[in-house]
């Protein structure tokens, strides 16, 4: 048990008295504590919980009363072992209670055929009243809390974190927190509860990490490192969460955010899925998760910054300030300052609130080829011509060539409509002008929603689905650790989102938009579907190329989609298309091929016209040829204009 306020404590170094982390995938992290080095007074008791290889069963390492040079210590900085997606860490501060292992947090226990761990920042004023199915081993009051919580769980009948709505879950630690200091981070194995004290009684640090992180990242104090990238660099998003600020020893600096007291957050493989006050109750209305689409302005803001300094938080109603510890004074020992400023969850995908309407637009697609020496024999293969179905209506469609030769239309085995231009006519500079009448009928993308078609992961075909579906499904030609990682990658979105498909999806669309930088130049026609998600950065065909791999890792159909996009005044879409623009579509079950566009973070509706598709980018490619007599030295110019009519 920790001091209360009150109560006379030693005078230590700050550092984190709790850190939890989670992450979309597995990390293997080493930590290193350096409190337990010469010259630095020990802590009461160290340890730290995972859960290796995502199993249910936790991993909890921890040591009362440590010696300098422990054994321990150096095993949790070496150990392959602590590979997981969520730790729990905490370093124990304690005036009374025997220094045992009973007394040591984190603290576990099974319940709903899992194990649960915490970890508790704070003190209470008194032991808790009352009976639970679940009694503390020990004799702290972070037990009795961690029991009381698991016992109300319980009661309810819920198994898992997500069985308890989070209005439900805050009044709990409400409740609790009347009777003293309850800072704390809580996990079942597949989410992270993190609540801050409601009187603002041992503060909580909130940062996201995003990769890339370049040579490496290692954040701490004097007291601990944690080393996220010795053991190898994985791009893996991740939320730290901190009772003290602290510094990148290397890689980029941390944008740490105060979590604001009385708040919680839900995290789950590295992403939040929500974040309430202490305005939401359990009689509050279902709470809803308003998704941003464009993230939030951030600056980096340094341990010991006075700028952005919060306002001390409001007393609870009916008790006192919080005081001060004992032998500091709020301008000896301020608190650090960090942006008290609301998360934006995006693990709860958002779908299109309002339907668009019907549009028809004149298409305008001009392609200039010049050459250094006149081409003298040369065949090309033109997919210029829209697609023709039930969501899309070509009224006029028709293709120029500034060169005379022999031409033939056929369809592909994509069903697209392909023109073969064969040209025996000398030239210097081929002009093709594509010029179209289409009008777009997709308005509601969703509007398969309301049948209840609903579909989980994994798919199931049968045979002759998937002899028909094989193409979309097989994942490109990449070194097999490469597709391992981009494996684990594709299933954090799936367990995010319990294994829900088309929520699986639309976070993964979102992902790519909020997470990934678009950056011309960034990329060329060798770069890969890792080297994408590696360096968090391309253009629209990287992200279409990126959502098409994780998508078919996790058995789902997907194809590449060349097409234009209307980027008028009043869209939306703020990564405009070039020249043509390129997206994904997937295979739902009982639905059908669906469109979404991870370059700009949508599902797609009237502001996308389709042109060819295919297994990938040299399928649908809208125009390729071969030389066989002359050229030289090539440039290219495209102009794409969409007139809506």
């Amino acid at each position: 048990m920790e001091a209360p306020e009150s109560a006379p404590r030693y005078h230590l170094p700050r550092m984190p008295n709790l850190l939890a982390m989670s992450f979309e995938g597995p990390l293997t992290p080493a930590f290193d504590l350096h409190c337990l080095d010469p010259g630095h007074k020990p802590p009461d008791g160290w340890g730290i919980a995972c859960y290796p290889d995502g199993e249910p069963a936790a991993l909890v390492l921890k040591e009362a009363a440590p010696p300098h040079g422990s054994i321990r210590s150096a095993l949790v900085s070496a150990w392959e072992r602590l590979e997981s997606s969520i730790f729990l860490v905490h370093i124990r501060t304690a005036m009374w209670g025997a220094l045992t292992e009973a007394n040591t947090q984190p603290f576990q226990r099974a319940w709903g055929r899992r194990e649960w761990v915490i970890a508790h920042s704070g003190s209470l004023q008194h032991k808790l009243d009352g009976a639970s199915r679940f009694e503390p081993v020990g004799s702290t009051d972070s037990e009795q809390v961690f029991c009381a919580l698991l016992g109300r769980t319980a009661e309810r009948g819920c198994k898992t974190l997500s069985d308890v709505p989070p209005a439900v879950l805050l009044s709990w630690f409400h409740d609790l927190n009347r009777h003293g200091g309850l800072s704390l981070a809580l996990s079942d194995g597949i989410d992270l509860a993190v609540y801050a004290d409601r009187r603002g009684v041992g503060p909580i640090f909130v940062c996201e990490l995003l990769p890339p992180y370049g040579g490496g990242l290692a954040l701490g104090d004097e007291d601990l490192t944690v080393d996220l990238t010795r053991r190898g660099i994985h791009s893996r998003k991740g939320i730290i969460v901190s009772s003290e600020l602290l510094v990148a020893g290397e890689g980029p600096v941390p944008d740490w955010r105060r979590l604001q007291p009385g708040h919680l957050l839900i995290i789950r493989e590295g992403a939040v899925r929500a974040e309430i006050g202490p305005d939401a109750s359990e009689a509050s209305p279902p709470f809803q998760i308003h998704v941003q689409v464009q993230p939030q302005a951030q600056t980096p803001l340094q341990p010991g910054d006075t700028a952005l300094r919060p306002a001390p938080p409001p007393a609870m109603p009916g008790s006192s300030p919080a005081p001060s510890p004992a032998g500091t004074s709020p301008a000896a020992d301020p608190l650090p300052a960090a942006a008290e400023r609301p998360f934006v969850p995006r693990a709860r995908p958002l779908y299109p609130a309002e339907r668009s309407e019907v549009r028809r637009y004149d298409v305008l697609h001009r392609t200039v080829y010049r050459y250094a020496r006149p081409v003298e024999r040369s065949t090309h293969l033109l997919r210029l011509f829209p697609a023709h179905d039930r969501l899309q209506t070509v009224h006029a469609s028709r293709i120029t060539t500034s060169a005379e030769g022999s031409q033939r239309d056929f369809d592909d085995v994509f069903g697209n409509r392909v023109r073969r231009l064969m040209l025996d006519t000398s030239f210097t500079e081929l002009v093709i002008e594509a010029q179209s009448d289409v009008e777009v009928l997709d308005v509601d993308p969703l509007d398969f929603r309301p049948r209840r078609v609903r579909s989980t992961l994994p798919l199931v075909w049968m045979p002759w689905q998937r002899q028909i579906l094989q193409p979309f499904l097989l994942p490109p030609e990449l070194p097999e650790s490469e597709l391992d990682e981009l494996t684990e990658y594709a299933m954090s979105f799936a367990r995010r989102n319990d294994l829900e498909l088309l929520d699986t999806l639309v976070d993964l669309n979102s992902t790519l938009y909020t997470d990934y930088q678009y950056k011309r130049g960034s990329t060329g026609v060798h770069t890969t579907a890792f080297d994408v998600y590696a360096n968090r950065r391309g253009v629209c065909q990287d992200f279409t190329n990126l959502f098409i791999c994780l998508a078919r890792l996790i058995g789902v159909p997907a194809r590449y989609v060349c097409g234009y996009l209307h980027t008028g005044a009043k869209t939306g879409n703020a990564r405009m298309a070039e020249a043509s623009h390129a997206w994904v579509q997937v295979y739902i079950p009982e639905v059908g091929w669906k469109g979404f566009d991870p370059t700009n973070g949508v599902l797609t509706q009237t502001d996308h016209v389709r042109i060819a598709v295919g297994r990938n980018y040299i399928d649908a490619t809208p125009t390729s040829g071969t030389i066989y007599v002359g050229g030289g030295r090539e440039s290219l110019e495209v102009e794409v204009r969409l007139t809506r009519k």
